[in-house]
Formats: C-alpha cells, structure tokens, sequence
C-alpha cells in the first residue's frame, strides 16, 4: 500500500510516545491522520501540528469508539489503516503478601477482568470497528483494502512477576492476529501485530535514571532503550508491504525479559 493522501490513518493512543510517533510519520508522509485519545490537550496539540484531526475516545467504551470513527471519517474519509497503540491496565502479582494481615492477598477478578477489557476486548473493538468500515472500499493493488496493525508486547512471550494481567492479555492480542487475518482475508484486509520491548515513551522516561540506565544495559544491542520513531518505522512498514498478514513481530533489541 502506497501511503500517500489517499490513505487516511487512525491511530489511538496518538496523544504520546508510540502512538504520536506513528501519527508523526503517517502524516511526515502525506496521510491524513485522526488521533483516538482521551488527553483533549495533548491529542489537540498533537493533531493541530500535523494537520490531523483529534478525537476524544475512551476505548473501554463501545459508545465513545462509534463516535470517534464517525468524526474521523467525517472529517478524512474512510481510513486505510488502523495503528491501535492505547491501552489501559492494573498490575500486580497473582498472590502478594499483605503486611497488615500477615498472610496473602489474591489479585482480584475484577483487576483482572479490567485489564482484559483495556488491551485485549479494546484491541477487538478497534480492530473489528475498523474493519467494517474498510469493507467499504474500492480495492487497491493487490485487491487491498485496508491494514490493522496492534501493539502487544515481549510481555506477551516474557511477562514478568506482577505481570499475569498484562502478560496474558497481550499474549491474547498476538492471539488475535492469525484469526482476524484468516477472517477479513477474502475482504483485502491485513492484520498484524509489534511487540515493542522496553521503549523511551513518557511513561518510561519518568523513571529514575539508574533505572533507565539498568533497563538500557540489560538490551543486547543497541544497549538503549527503542525510540518511538522506530516503533513508528515498523508501523509503516507493516502498511506498505502488503505481504506482511498475520504476523506477531518483536521489536526489542534481542531482550528476553528475566523474571523479575
């Protein structure tokens, strides 16, 4: 797929760090851009900057995401290519040991049940509203009609202590890909998914640096944390190249995650 003004891009979560990267580099080279995030200021100032459109979109409601693709399509059209970066969850360690009763405390069900709809149910909802829409359109090249590309994680192959709700939930958005692919093939419609490793997004950043520096040692080569432009150049890449369908791809510098 050839990324030009005729290929309008939805990403979410484009307000920051991966997301933003992404809306960036789709817009550096001429697509029109809608922005999902539920930061009005910085998914405004973002939008504004490269000429895209932003929406305010909470993506654990079904309503909120109706809405944020209706505006998206009003403004640039029916997207091409879908990038689905946000996500919400909690964390924390299957059993802990609590110090006001001396025993262990069990992470709830409900911590549980809230990251699966954060990352793994969001990662459908998006993926599947998307689709539905590009259905719609006129094939290109190849009889392409769109590409999905979702962010899981190297936690979803190397999830680490504290991480059974995030771990297991990208670990089912990997598991997405190959069905969703199989699904929407006789439409035209790819589907993949990155693994990003441990990358310099504000969240990240706002570790103390020994931590920044431990996290960058522990990465084979390049011992540094991934840029979100890099995260961004495998996005695009995965839009272009219409032979990438139903892949799970790490980006991560070679590390493998140790237990804790």
């Amino acid at each position: 797929m050839k990324i030009s003004d005729q290929t309008p891009l939805i990403v979410t979560g484009g307000a920051s760090g991966l997301g933003r990267a992404t809306a960036e580099a789709f817009a550096a080279a001429g697509a029109p851009v809608a922005i999902f995030d539920i930061n009005e200021d910085a998914g405004n100032a973002v939008a504004e900057a490269i000429g895209g459109v932003f929406c305010h979109v909470n993506i654990l409601d079904e309503d909120s995401v109706v809405a944020g693709f209706e505006k998206a399509r009003a403004h640039q059209g029916q997207e091409r290519v879908c990038v689905h970066c946000a996500m919400t969850s909690k964390g924390g360690k299957t059993l802990a040991f609590d110090k006001t009763s001396m025993g262990y405390k069990r992470l709830s069900t409900e911590d549980y049940e809230f990251g699966v709809r954060g990352i793994l149910v969001a990662s459908y909802r998006i993926a599947s509203h998307a689709a539905l829409g590009m259905s719609t359109l006129d094939p290109l090249e190849d009889g392409e009609r769109g590409a999905i590309t979702l962010t899981a994680s190297v936690a979803a192959q190397d999830a680490q202590i504290g991480q059974v709700v995030y771990g297991s939930a990208k670990a089912g958005v990997n598991g997405l890909v190959l069905p969703l692919a199989r699904d929407l093939m006789n439409l035209g419609i790819r589907v993949n998914a990155i693994m990003p490793g441990i990358f310099a997004t504000p969240l990240m950043l706002g570790a103390p640096q020994p931590v920044l520096d431990s996290l960058a040692a522990s990465v084979p080569f390049p011992k540094r944390l991934g840029k979100p432009e890099e995260f961004a150049s495998l996005a695009m890449e995965l839009a272009r190249n219409t032979y990438f369908n139903g892949q799970a791809l790490r980006l991560d510098g070679a590390i493998r995650m140790a237990p804790r």
